[in-house]
């Protein structure tokens, strides 16, 4: 039996379409929703590093539900009418695989990954910790392969969700097992990507990640950003247009609203989801102060 594994619940709608064409590509789909191309990774293996990553997740999304499926810990508030600290309950999201897979020796599992950084990171991620199941772990990488699209035109996806049904059927030929040099050269790699614990991580080609600061895409918002001001989700679409690879809205909103808070650029309205406020560079007239000085005048 196969285990598909994708990352972001995107990446299973086409797959699982996949299996009414070729049954024997059929099998139970595991979705890890966590975009591990941004934010803190440090010690992301151990109960702190889990817990630093949910309270960073908590922070981006303004102290909103962490994403489900996010490698982290969960808090469990402390009795109400005490003094006592929140309680974290450590929830490893590797760990029933691991399990699944001690008990089902034939089991074997697929890790899909398209050729972006958050699906690389996932990759890297899972390799570091399946290593004593080699010879049942395979990757499927769609590295600048091409695919046919609606039109039966070329193109070349980075994302699982980009590629039709029937492509799959293509795609798993695709399927090798992992080495054992690869857990090796892999698993370090994470290492490392966890020790640097960059804010954002950026795919170079195959299968190399480089890592940049938290503030990488500012420059980007700020250039966004005119004299007047604008709805944030506005702002974020023209930035988001222009990239390769997508980027996280939340994570731009997130971003965005540490620009105001740095008063690099003016708000107006609740910081809250890109719909609630607008911005505008810092230090022009807003449209209502320029008709407020001329009845004035």
């Amino acid at each position: 039996m196969i285990l598909h594994i994708v990352f972001g619940q995107s990446s299973a709608t086409n797959l699982k379409a996949a299996f009414e064409l070729d049954p024997n590509l059929a099998g139970d789909v595991l979705c890890f929703e966590d975009d591990l191309a941004v934010g803190p990774l440090f010690i992301l293996d151990t109960p702190d590093g889990r817990r630093a990553r949910k309270e960073w997740w908590a922070v981006m999304q303004a102290a909103g539900p962490a994403m489900a499926g996010t490698q982290a810990a969960l808090a469990v508030d402390a009795a109400p009418g005490t003094d006592a600290e929140p309680v974290y309950e450590d929830i490893d999201p590797v760990r029933a695989l691991k399990g699944r897979l001690r008990e089902e020796e034939e089991l074997t599992v697929w890790i899909w990954a398209g050729q972006n950084a958050a699906d690389v990171c996932g990759y890297y991620w899972l390799v570091s910790q399946l290593d004593r199941f080699s010879g049942r772990i395979h990757l499927i990488y769609l590295n600048n392969l091409p695919f046919l699209n609606e039109k039966n035109a070329v193109f070349y996806p980075t994302h699982l969700h980009q590629i039709l049904p029937k492509e799959f059927l293509k795609a798993k030929k695709l399927a090798r097992e992992v080495s054992l040099a690869e857990f090796e050269l892999d698993g370090d790699e994470w290492r490392r990507l966890m020790n640097e614990n960059a804010g954002v991580r950026l795919l170079e080609g195959g299968k190399k990640i480089r890592g940049e600061a938290a503030s990488f895409y500012d420059k980007d918002l700020l250039h966004a950003a005119t004299p007047e001001f604008q709805k944030a989700n506005k702002v974020i679409a023209q930035v988001t247009g222009k990239f390769k690879y997508p980027v996280m809205d939340q994570y731009l909103n997130w971003r965005l609203k540490e620009l105001v808070r740095e008063e690099k650029l003016e708000g107006r309205g609740e910081l809250k989801t890109m719909k609630d406020y607008e911005v505008k560079l810092p230090g022009s007239p807003a449209p209502e102060a320029d008709a407020a000085e001329q009845a004035t005048s």
